[in-house]
Formats: structure tokens, C-alpha cells, sequence
């Protein structure tokens, strides 16, 4: 597995990862804790050594069975949490309510580590940004954890510019995690050449389209009941027969490099910059192999001018989210 460095940060991981919260979490029934340690620690023996997890996922449970599937490999690999909700009245399974207050930061942290089973957080992202409290105050909280031994590195998801530039003025900021594929190129506009410009590392979540982008979805696919993807207005079935034209183009391209459209989505990824991490997520150890498989694969300038003349005639169908989760990003 190829090695790659978030930004100025020194933090090396492998090119690509693994985000564990479909294992627990928002994409239909979970797996059992005993599958989903079992396929964790199958991505560490094929050199998968960056995972991502989060307090909310589960909730709680993510981090549990990420924790005790990574207890053997500590000091090889690097597991990232996150803080940032809370739960709302009566809400026990989806936590809506935004709270980066720093005592409930603090409070977090020491959850965290008792559930991954370390000494310290390797990487600590802010989940999203939260407008009740100042942004210079959420990172004075992580810089305090910072000197205090229990985070190694400070990162934000989903964050605007402007909170981006405060934040990293107060604790530089190791890396950034937001949304970012061949069907939703928005970071490239303001967020890449920031993150570039202050030396912070990228990671993409849902590097594949939450899925689509692997040309096993079409317009007929019905999801399970608890499946998120049932509420994105991009999945509806006609924004699905719309955006085919995507993953058709995808798939041709994909033949000719013998690869499949996954593996083309997440080298194209890799192929932006070189502190580009992706962490597409995955129930099942072939998809698992198929997405390691990307970073053997290689898009010459011809290929990838190729891949954006493609994309300048498609135009993509749907918002990612549904409007009460919208307004939670980009802040």
C-alpha cells in the first residue's frame, strides 16, 4: 500500500482508508460487531492502516467495534473520531442537535478513548461547525486536549473558509474532511486551494457517491428500509436515470483501463494532490479489495482530461442532502 502525508503535518497514512460508518450505521442494517471486526481487520492485513470513525456513528457503536478491532494493530495504524452532536430530546439513534461547547468537547474525548481502547486520538475532527460557538473557542478546547496528550492532530468536516482560516489560527488544522467525487467537485472552487495554500491534508467522504459511482446502483435499486440514501434527493429514482449517463461513461473508460468505476472514481481522487486521502466505506471484503486495488492504477493526463470533458457535459442531478442536513455544511 502506498503512503501518503495529510498536508504539513508529518501524520502519514495510507493513500487510501477506510470509512467504518457503514459498519454500524445509516446505510440499512448493520453489520454483527464480530463481521464488522473481522472485516476492519482485514483491510490492516492489506495495508489499510487510516480509519474513520465517529461518537455519532451508532451512535457510540462505531467506535466500539472500530476500537476493538484496531486494539492489536496500536501504534500501526491511525484512527480518527469525532465530536461536534449531541443528542436531542428523546432522540437516542440520530443525533441532530449540534454541540461543540468545550466542556462537552472534553467530555467527548474521554468517551472516545475509553471506546477505541487508546491512550490518545490520533486525529480529532470537529463533525461540523457549530454557529453557537465561536470557532476559536473549539479549537483553544482541542489545542488544550492537544497539550494535554489525550489528540495528537485537529481537523474539521465539512467547514467553510472562513471558519477553516479562524480555526487553523489557533491550532493548525492537520486535515479537512468534506464530500468530495466525481459527482460532487464543489471543494475544488474555494476549499482545495485553501487547504493547499495552509498546508492542510484532504480527505474525501463518500468518495464513491455513497455508492453510485460503482455502477451497482440504477434506477430500479430499492434500499433497506433504514437505508439514508432513502431521504437524499439524488437517489430519487429519477435523479438515479438521470445520472446513469455518469457511471456509463465511468464504466467505459474503467474497461479500458481493465479497472472497475470504483477503482477509476478513487484514482481520480488520488490523482488531484498528493495530500488527497480517500476513505470510501464498505460492508464487503471483495468491495474492500476492489477499492485498495485504485491506488495500483495509474490516469495519464490524456485519461483524466478525458474524465473532466465527460463530466463538463453531464449535468448531476439531485442535492446530496436533504435540506435539514444542508444547512449544516459549508459553514
Amino acid at each position: 500500500m502506498q503512503k501518503r502525508t495529510l498536508g504539513k503535518s508529518g501524520l502519514e497514512i495510507s493513500a487510501v482508508g477506510f470509512g467504518c460508518m457503514g459498519i454500524s450505521w445509516s446505510y440499512g442494517q448493520p453489520m454483527s460487531k464480530a463481521d464488522g471486526i473481522a472485516l476492519i481487520r482485514a483491510a490492516v492485513e492489506r495495508g489499510v492502516t487510516f480509519f474513520d470513525t465517529a461518537e455519532v456513528y451508532g451512535p457510540l457503536e462505531n467506535e466500539e467495534v472500530v476500537g476493538e478491532a484496531l486494539e492489536p494493530f496500536h501504534g500501526e495504524v491511525v484512527i480518527a473520531t469525532k465530536f461536534g452532536f449531541a443528542p436531542g430530546p428523546g432522540d437516542t439513534k440520530r443525533w441532530s442537535a449540534l454541540d461543540s461547547r468545550p466542556e462537552h468537547i472534553r467530555e467527548v474525548v474521554e468517551g472516545s478513548l475509553k471506546r477505541l481502547r487508546v491512550d490518545a486520538i490520533e486525529l480529532l475532527y470537529q463533525h461540523r461547525v457549530d454557529p453557537n460557538v465561536p470557532i476559536e473557542e473549539v479549537a483553544g478546547a482541542v489545542k488544550e486536549l492537544i497539550e494535554q496528550g489525550k489528540v495528537r492532530h485537529f481537523g474539521l468536516s465539512e467547514a467553510g473558509a472562513q471558519s477553516i482560516r479562524r480555526a487553523h489560527a489557533v491550532q493548525p488544522v492537520t486535515a479537512l474532511q468534506s464530500e468530495y467525487s466525481l459527482w460532487w467537485r464543489e471543494p475544488e472552487k474555494e476549499i482545495l486551494p485553501l487547504v493547499e495554500e495552509l498546508g492542510i491534508g484532504f480527505v474525501p467522504f463518500s468518495p464513491l457517491g455513497k455508492g453510485f459511482l460503482t455502477g451497482a446502483i440504477n434506477a430500479n435499486t430499492e434500499f433497506d428500509k433504514h437505508d439514508f440514501r432513502n431521504i437524499v434527493p439524488r437517489f430519487s429514482p429519477e435523479a438515479r436515470k438521470s445520472n446513469q449517463t455518469l457511471v456509463d461513461r465511468l464504466g467505459e473508460i474503467a474497461a479500458r483501463k481493465q479497472a472497475t468505476p470504483a477503482q477509476i472514481a478513487l484514482t481520480w481522487l488520488l490523482a488531484q494532490k498528493p495530500w488527497i486521502v480517500p476513505i470510501p466505506g464498505t460492508t464487503k471484503l471483495h468491495r474492500l479489495q476492489e477499492n485498495i486495488g485504485a491506488v495500483r492504477i495509474e490516469l495519464t493526463p490524456a485519461d483524466l482530461q478525458e474524465i473532466d470533458t465527460a463530466l463538463s457535459e453531464i449535468a448531476i442531478q439531485g442535492e446530496r442532502y436533504p435540506p435539514q442536513m444542508q444547512q449544516m455544511v459549508g459553514r
